[in-house]
């Protein structure tokens, strides 16, 4: 065989996807509130994208609503005003907020300023405004410490984590400043007397003792008890009697007098603002079926402004210019397919989420059926991939409460008596509401096991104990330890 240089010619097939499509794919992970962020990055990039009015896209059996008559053909008597009892439950009504269902806020914010003047409620003024807890605590520092220990009190405050403790030695503080380590004690001292109660410990026990003294309880007997925690988080009692030196009636006493004090008091102060999760799809019950739409009021729409490309078109320009212009108008048109296409893709996928698990919507939890994304995907004809993506950081708002897409599939625990299976959520809901109401006789794993199989749920000892810890359920003796504490 010679070794010279050929040419061949093959022919094969590859998927290539272009850089719109990679986008496309892109904007079904994303959610309402980043879908926005996104439209407006491209709104100042495009001149040709301009912000329109929030869309809704409905499912395919929920008819369009009509235009809404203007002010002078209601004047005229040419259309018929609307009656003042709407039912707002039928299928003309659009939801562009959890607020729509028609009596969500009457009794709480209907009396408010903008119940009659038609603005909306700011639901963020209501928000906590409080500075951190290192603002807090440097506040009551200025007023009360000397200028000269303030550097150490700074110091000292800086090394206080979010739940009010202390994380840094203080010989290593001392040594970092060149200041005796009496002199970092004594303003530690002082830090911890300053609110919230407890702030500045080092560990649980001080924390609980510094609240004690706070209360005017920290005698002999409940020094001992807090140096034994860890006796009192096992329920012995019998020892605890012993080493306070007391009976069961003032041991009762203190055991409540301890429970009531906070083991996180800087949690109390400051710490990120919660965030409200906003749903992108609403589910409402009507009299025809479900309606299932999309959130319009976190949804924006794009337009594409043809006036302004017929302006630009008219006048002189280049080779350069005339490709820019042909270049931004392309990605444009894009951009709206694009958005179109995702809208009603996410109600696709919604609508026969809905479809499967229409069960869990009339009954609840006890009623979630298994489901896998490769099933919702053969149903709509789609790729596994595509409903993964579309099920992505999205909620779903009903009457049953928010839920996110994801929730929805879950894994099957076959039938005891060979039925259908069910769905691991169910079975979730069956031990919490066993555990609920075992009462004074605590239900081990075993005859959990047993009451479950009692129910039709064919489920091993193994997995019960999987899905309570799951649930952050604690097992039967740690139930049981804090029953005798509680009822101590």
């Amino acid at each position: 065989m010679t070794l010279a240089p050929r040419l061949d010619l093959r022919q094969s097939q590859s998927l290539v996807m272009t850089p719109q499509l990679q986008q496309a794919i892109k904007l079904l992970a994303l959610s309402n509130l980043e879908i926005e962020t996104f439209i407006a990055e491209e709104i100042e990039r495009n001149p040709l994208l301009e912000a329109g009015q929030g869309d809704v896209v409905k499912t395919p059996e929920r008819p369009e609503a009509p235009e809404p008559a203007g002010a002078d053909a209601l004047v005229t008597g040419a259309v018929a005003a609307e009656p003042l009892d709407l039912d707002y439950a039928t299928e003309s009504h659009q939801s562009d907020s959890a607020a729509d269902g028609g009596g969500g806020f009457d009794g709480a914010l209907g009396g408010g300023a903008g119940a009659g003047s038609g603005e909306a409620v700011d639901l963020d003024s209501f928000a906590d405004t409080a500075g951190s807890l290192a603002d807090h605590l440097m506040a009551q520092a200025g007023a009360t410490i000397d200028p000269a220990d303030m550097a150490v009190a700074a110091h000292l405050i800086d090394q206080i984590d979010e739940a009010g403790y202390l994380t840094a030695n203080l010989l290593d503080i001392a040594n970092r400043l060149g200041v005796p380590l009496v002199r970092v004690q004594a303003v530690l001292a002082i830090v911890q007397t300053f609110d919230p109660t407890g702030v500045g410990a080092r560990d649980l026990a001080e924390c609980i003792a510094i609240q004690a003294k706070e209360a005017d309880r920290y005698d002999p007997c409940m020094a001992r008890l807090i140096e034994h925690l860890d006796l009192v988080a096992r329920g012995e009692r019998a020892r605890l009697k012993r080493i306070c030196g007391v009976d069961d009636e003032d041991l009762a006493d203190m055991i409540r007098e301890l429970r009531g004090y906070d083991p996180k008091p800087g949690c109390r102060i400051g710490g990120a603002p919660t965030q409200a999760v906003i749903p992108d799809l609403f589910v409402v019950k009507t009299g025809s079926g479900w309606a299932i739409e999309l959130n319009g009021a976190t949804l924006p729409r794009v337009l594409v402004n043809r006036r302004y490309h017929a302006e630009l078109s008219s006048g002189p320009q280049d080779k350069t210019a005339k490709a820019w212009l042909g270049d931004m108008l392309a990605s444009a048109n894009w951009l709206v397919k694009a958005l179109d296409q995702r809208q009603r893709t996410i109600v696709k996928v919604a609508t026969e989420i809905v479809k499967q698990q229409e069960a869990f919507f009339l009954h609840g939890v006890a009623h979630l059926k298994p489901m896998t994304l490769a099933r919702v995907a053969d149903a709509i004809e789609m790729h596994e991939s595509t409903v993964s993506r579309v099920t992505s950081n999205k909620y779903l708002s009903c009457a049953r409460g928010l839920y996110e897409l994801k929730y929805f599939f879950t894994s099957a625990i076959q039938a005891a008596d060979g039925g259908d299976a069910v769905s691991a959520e169910a079975v979730k809901a069956g031990i919490r509401a066993l555990i609920s109401a075992e009462g004074d006789k605590i239900l081990s794993d075993d005859t959990l096991v047993e009451l479950l199989n009692a129910k039709g749920f064919d489920i091993a000892r193994r997995t019960v104990a999987k899905y309570r810890e799951a649930l952050g359920i604690g097992s039967s003796v740690q139930r049981r330890r804090a029953r005798a504490l509680e009822g101590a």
